[in-house]
């Protein structure tokens, strides 16, 4: 067996196991993730369900995932009688005692607050993905835009017609931590991107980019937004040819 042969079969089986890596890795991680809390909310649940209803009693082995059922049925139980007027009065007293403890009250409000933003749909979440010039000139970072708001900080930091808006600018590769920072609009460069393809780059390095989408552009510089394809059926027709006159037509 020639040395070409060798290193063309050591090549392929180094491809193979490339192949397979990139096939199993996502499938192990994300299992292995899913495993973890299963384990986990059952460690917190399971030991407060009486022994007669947990099937772990009967059983040889332990039902993994058991406690988690029991988990999401117990919270929508819990929000099913927060929705009418007894359970919101006395979620409303338990607010006003946890409001006149000092520390609790602070790590409460805030925790509600950023629960109630990140799980509503009102549309206070992260609105575009954007560059800002940091941490010096030249050097650009991917940020994420808030919604413009009127906060006391653009009371006292906004120029006329240039305001202030708050950009999170996260880190590589946990985009959940991160800097807040308040930049002048004029400064923002707005990307095309979502907000999910702005995570993907943030915790793949850069590897992962999304697909850029092209513009077509008129003869003015203009882009063409929404669908190219055929006019309507209803559009005006377009005005018919004239026909030559005899006077056009070539001599024969």
């Amino acid at each position: 067996m020639s040395d070409a042969s060798k290193t063309s079969g050591m090549t392929r089986l180094r491809n193979y196991f490339l192949t397979g890596f990139v096939v199993c890795a996502p499938l192990a991680i994300t299992a292995y993730i899913a495993w973890s809390f299963i384990g986990w909310v059952d460690s917190w649940v399971k030991p407060y369900i009486p022994a007669r209803y947990n099937p772990d009693s009967y059983l040889p082995a332990p039902v993994p995932g058991f406690g988690l059922i029991v988990a999401l049925i117990l919270i929508t139980l819990i929000g099913f009688l927060t929705a009418n007027i007894v359970g919101r009065a006395i979620v409303l007293f338990g607010e006003r005692l946890l409001g006149r403890m000092p520390l609790v009250r602070g790590i409460y409000g805030s925790l509600k607050q950023i629960f109630e933003t990140v799980l509503s749909n009102k549309g206070d979440m992260f609105r575009q993905v954007g560059l800002v010039e940091y941490p010096r000139k030249g050097v650009w970072s991917l940020v994420f835009v808030a919604s413009e708001k009127e906060t006391e900080i653009n009371q006292k930091l906004d120029r006329e017609g240039d305001p202030m808006i708050a950009v999170f600018m996260p880190c590589t590769p946990n985009p959940t931590t991160g800097f807040l920072m308040y930049v002048p609009k004029s400064d923002i460069v707005l990307l095309d991107m979502t907000i999910e393809d702005g995570a993907k780059l943030i915790v793949s390095a850069g590897l992962v980019a999304p697909a850029v989408k092209t513009k077509m552009v008129t003869l003015n510089g203009k882009p063409i937004g929404g669908q190219i394809g055929n006019p309507p059926v209803d559009a005006e027709p377009q005005p018919a040819r004239k026909s030559r006159t005899a006077s056009s037509r070539p001599n024969k």
